[in-house]
């Protein structure tokens, strides 16, 4: 019984792309895991109601006018921000007030935040104050 000795061959070019493929099914595994581990969140997050359906105003104060900004929710998203008693004589006194209130619902809508809104540089002192009221009636329609 002699002993016979085996010599393998390997290619550097396996090697290689055996430990790429090892290292991309280990980032697929800690991803999965991070993607599907339970949180602990609370149960509002878990369910995505963030806000009560609903129609929600809050006043806004402009040269002695009372405007009602309109905020119209569901279960989990902003669906529409508007002025629900503008008139011609308030546009004429204030011509950027629709564009101001159109720019930031506008940006509302696409990232369901108030945080991120950017004011125009027009008015700026206008939309602080329109944004103000959006996050007045946003507040009375979230879930506590």
């Amino acid at each position: 019984m002699g002993s016979r000795t085996k010599i393998v061959v390997l290619h550097m070019k396996e090697i290689i792309y055996t430990a790429i493929f090892a290292a991309l099914g280990i980032l697929l595994i800690i991803l999965l895991f991070i993607m599907f581990r339970p949180d602990g969140q609370s149960d509002r997050s878990d369910t995505g109601h963030r806000y009560n359906p609903g129609i929600y105003t809050s006043t806004l104060t402009l040269n002695n006018t009372n405007l009602e900004v309109e905020v119209a929710v569901d279960e989990s998203h902003i669906n529409s921000i508007r002025f629900s008693n503008l008139d011609e004589t308030v546009t004429a006194m204030f011509p950027l007030i629709e564009p101001a209130i159109e720019d930031i619902a506008d940006q509302i809508y696409e990232s369901q935040s108030l945080d991120d809104v950017a004011l125009s540089d027009d008015t700026p002192y206008t939309s602080q104050i329109i944004l103000d009221a959006v996050k007045e009636a946003v507040e009375k329609a979230a879930v506590e």
